[in-house]
Order: structure tokens, then sequence, then C-alpha cells
């Protein structure tokens, strides 16, 4: 018998293959995921000096977690234009723009950040976990600059994703976990440490040498919510991970996962350890 071919991976730098996919679950896990790190996200903003009355861009919108949080800080007086390639996310983040009342200040495009072409200009502009998907994240912050104003700013959060999820003490399904979150050498995945290569991303794009800060999001006890995100996220990368060979569902077992993390943490009276954000900031001349 010849030898089995090895998984065809699509490219995960193409956004019609993002790699978490864009179910109605995975705009769920997005909105936990906000919960645990948004506010970190809202402190680096406006450390940044994201205030009222700004124009702002966000790119890779998603479901529109962080353009609502940018409509509360510009307030009513500023807009927050989102750009986002999946039409599926952009009536999600739509719909929830409405509810929340600031459709007048948040709008979203469909755009391609690969080919993007703007003719407008803005005080700022952001993004968080997006240029980690980038076939080229250096020319992307490239050409977003030229879409500032004269001293606006550029401020990004990427993660460092290497030797993570991690409960202390250290558990048996939370070690599990972690290999089945390592992908292969060589598979083509989205850059695992763009948090820790932002500043040289900065500097190489022409930027001025950007602040940085690190969070990083950690609990315990049985209402921590790092439980159902660590499994949730492990649900949408489910169809990759099989196709990589890293994982069965059956092995896996999701509906069970988010319990037995928590159960393995709570009895330890430990603690569950998250991937660290980096937020990385500069305004230009």
């Amino acid at each position: 018998m010849p030898p089995l071919a090895p998984p065809t991976i699509p490219d995960t730098t193409d956004p019609e293959h993002y790699p978490l996919g864009r179910s109605d679950h995975e705009a769920r896990r997005l909105t936990l995921q906000h919960r645990i790190y948004g506010p970190g996200t809202r402190q680096l903003l406006q450390t940044a000096g994201v205030t009222s009355g700004m124009r702002v861009l966000d790119v890779g919108s998603g479901a529109g977690d962080v353009a609502l949080l940018l409509a509360d800080l510009v307030g009513p007086t500023g807009e927050v234009v989102g750009i986002e390639f999946a039409a599926e996310s952009i009536a999600i983040a739509t719909d929830r723009a409405r509810a929340a009342g600031v459709e007048r200040t948040v709008r979203f495009v469909q755009a391609d950040l690969r080919d993007l072409t703007l003719d407008d200009h803005f005080d700022a502009i952001v993004g968080r976990w997006v240029l980690m998907y980038q076939p080229d994240p250096v020319a992307l912050l490239r050409r977003l600059a030229r879409l500032l104003r004269p001293g606006g700013l550029i401020a990004f959060q990427e993660s460092d994703l290497v030797d993570v999820p991690r409960p202390y003490p250290p558990a048996p399904v939370h070690e599990q976990v972690f290999t089945w979150l390592t992908p292969p050498e060589g598979a083509p995945v989205p850059e695992q440490r763009m948090g820790p290569k932002l500043f040289g991303a900065f500097v190489e794009a022409g930027l001025p040498a950007p602040s940085l800060r690190v969070d990083t999001p950690a609990g315990g006890g049985p209402q921590w919510p790092g439980y159902e995100l660590v499994a949730a996220t492990v649900r949408s990368l489910l169809p990759m991970m099989e196709a990589l060979g890293a994982v069965s569902a059956d092995e896996v077992d999701i509906e069970t996962l988010a319990d037995r993390l928590r159960d393995e943490v709570v009895a330890a009276h430990g603690v569950q350890v998250l991937a660290p954000v980096y937020g990385a900031w500069c305004r230009m001349p």
C-alpha cells in the first residue's frame, strides 16, 4: 500500500479560510473572548489616546466587539468604520450596533485587507488579532499608516500562543489541550508569536517605535469563564485540528471539555492562565 498523502490544509492567511470558521458558535466565542480580553483592550486604547470625537478605523472587525468598544470611547460626536471580509460577520456586527443604539456612529465595510483601498483618513487605526492572519503584516501596517491624519495613532493587539493555555498547578486535561493546539512544524497556520513581533513589525513598516503593554488573563474558581473560552476555541478549531491529524472529535469529547478543564483547576484550588496579548501603539509625525 502506498504511503498516505499528507493532509491538505488551506492557507490560513487567505480570509476565505479563516481557521476558526464563521459559524454562530464562533460569533458567540468571540463575544466570550471579549468579556475576558475587552478590559485590557479598553485600557490600551485609552492609554494610546483614543477619545471623544475621533474618527477611527477598526480593521478585521469580526462580530464587532472592538468597534462597539470604540463607539463608547469616541461617543456620539465620533465615528467608527469597521473593515471586515465576511458578509455574515458584518451582518452580526451591524445588528449588534443597532441593538446598542450606535448605528449612527458605527458602520461596517466589506473589504479584503490584502488589497484595502480607502479614500478616507482617520484619527486612529486599531486592530485586535488581525496581523497574525496576514501574509505580510509589515506591508499592511505600512498601507494603513497612509490612511492616518498627521499626528494620528495606530494601535494593535496580538497574542503569543506558544505554551498556553496552562493551569497552575499543572493538570492533565490542560496538558492534552495544549498538545492539540500546538501545530505541527511547517503547518500553514497563523503566526503564533505575532504579539512579541509587534515592535519589530512597527519599526520595519517605518512607523515610530511603539509603546508596549502585555495583558495576561488568569482566573480560578468555578465561575471563571476561561474554561468555556478554551473549550469554545477547541470547538471552532476542531475541523482544522482533525485535518492536521492532531486529534479526533471522539478524543476531544467537546461537550464535556469545559467541565473537565474547570474540574481539574477547581479541585486543585488552582488558576488557569490564558494567552497573553501584547498591545503596541504609536503616533505618526
